[in-house]
C-alpha cells in the first residue's frame, strides 16, 4: 500500500502542498491520540465557556484548536489561518503562500458519547498583492481552494482528501503513517438515503418541507422509491457516509434564525465540504447556487447546505425553483 506522501507525489502534487498537508496531520494525529485515550486523558465534559459562534465549548475543542494552530504557525508555507473557534484570522509567517482554514473538531457534541468526530480543513492561495495577513484575505469563493479534506476520527482514523484531482482515501497505520486505501472515489448518481435533523421540521421553509414530506411518502409518493434517514449530527461522518454509499445530506435554513442563511459555516464546512463532494461526482448547494461559487462576505460566514447524490440535490433545487 502507498503512504500518503508517495501518493501525492506520484500525483504531481507540488512539494511545497505536500509539507503543508503532512504538517495537518501531524497535529491531526495528535488529537487522534488524545481522543482513543478519552477520559484519561481528561478531555471529555464541557470547558465552560463560549465561542466565538456563541457555542459553549468542549474540552477537545480548544484542545484540538490549539494544537492546530501551534503546529501550522511554526511552518514557513502558511501565511495565516482562520479557525471556526477564532475570533479572526491568526498570521504565522507573512512571507507563506498558503491560506488555511480548518474546524478543529466538527461534531464535538458527540465526543461525550464516543461517537465519531472530525477535523475538517481548506487550504487557499495567499493573495500575492496583499502584504501581513488579514480576515479579508480568506475571503475567497470555495473555487479557488487548492485543497480540502477532512480526518475522521472513528473505529479507524482516516484522512479523506482532495488536491483538484478526484478523492483519496488513506487509513493511519499503527506505524503513525497514513496509507492509501481508497482512490477516485465517485459518489452514486441515485440514492434511498438522506440525512436531516427531524426535529427542526417545523422550521424549515416550505420547498423542503414538501420535498422531506415526498420522501416519506415512499413508494407511494412522487419519488417513487422507499427511503432510509440517517442522522449522526457529524458533518464529518453523514458526508463520509455519502462518499461512501451516496445519500444526501441537508442543514437548510430554518425560521429560529432568519436572518442567517443556515446554520454551518460556509469556510470551515460549506466549501472544504463541497470542493470533496464535488471532486466525487456529487453536488452541493444552498438551494439557490453552487456553494463554491459564493463570495464570502465574513470568516464565519454561514450557509444553507444540501449535497450528496446528484439526482437528489438536483431534486431539491427543483422543489425550490417550483416554489
Amino acid at each position: 500500500m502507498q503512504r500518503l506522501t508517495q501518493f501525492l507525489k506520484q500525483d504531481e502534487t507540488p512539494a511545497d502542498l505536500i509539507e503543508l498537508i503532512n504538517l495537518l496531520m501531524s497535529a491531526c494525529k495528535e488529537v487522534n491520540s488524545k481522543l482513543q485515550n478519552g477520559a484519561l486523558e481528561g478531555i471529555l465534559g464541557s470547558a465552560e465557556h463560549e465561542n466565538v459562534q456563541g457555542e459553549v465549548q468542549k474540552k477537545l475543542d480548544v484542545i484540538a484548536n490549539d494544537i492546530i494552530k501551534l503546529t501550522l504557525s511554526q511552518s514557513a508555507l502558511v501565511r495565516g489561518m482562520a479557525s471556526e473557534e477564532e475570533e479572526h484570522s491568526v498570521a504565522a509567517d507573512l512571507d507563506g503562500k498558503f491560506l488555511v482554514t480548518f474546524d478543529p473538531l466538527d461534531g464535538s457534541s458527540n465526543i461525550d458519547v464516543n461517537v465519531s468526530v472530525g477535523t475538517i480543513f481548506s487550504i487557499l492561495p495567499a493573495p500575492k498583492d496583499a502584504t501581513g495577513c488579514k480576515d479579508e484575505d480568506f475571503l475567497q469563493p470555495g473555487n479557488q481552494q487548492i485543497a480540502a479534506g477532512y480526518v475522521l476520527y472513528g473505529p479507524s482514523c482516516l484522512l479523506v482528501l482532495t488536491t483538484g484531482n478526484g478523492v483519496d482515501v488513506f487509513t493511519l497505520g499503527h506505524n503513525g503513517e497514513f496509507y492509501l486505501t481508497r482512490e477516485k472515489i465517485q459518489i452514486p448518481e441515485t440514492t434511498r438515503e438522506f440525512a436531516i435533523n427531524m426535529s427542526n421540521q417545523r422550521f424549515w421553509d416550505k420547498p423542503v418541507q414538501d420535498y422531506i414530506s415526498d420522501l416519506l411518502q415512499g413508494e407511494d409518493g412522487p419519488r417513487g422509491k422507499r427511503y432510509n434517514m440517517r442522522w449522526v449530527a457529524s458533518m464529518v461522518a453523514e458526508v463520509h457516509r455519502i462518499l461512501t454509499r451516496g445519500g444526501v445530506f441537508l442543514y437548510p435554513w430554518d425560521s429560529r434564525e432568519p436572518k442567517k442563511p443556515g446554520k454551518l459555516r460556509l469556510m470551515y464546512e460549506g466549501n472544504p465540504m463541497s470542493m470533496l463532494v464535488e471532486q466525487a461526482g456529487g453536488r452541493s448547494v444552498n438551494t439557490q447556487k453552487e456553494i463554491v461559487d459564493v463570495e464570502p462576505q465574513n470568516i464565519h460566514e454561514r450557509v444553507s447546505v444540501v449535497l450528496g447524490s446528484k439526482e437528489e440535490v438536483d431534486a431539491v433545487m427543483d422543489y425550490h425553483k417550483n416554489a
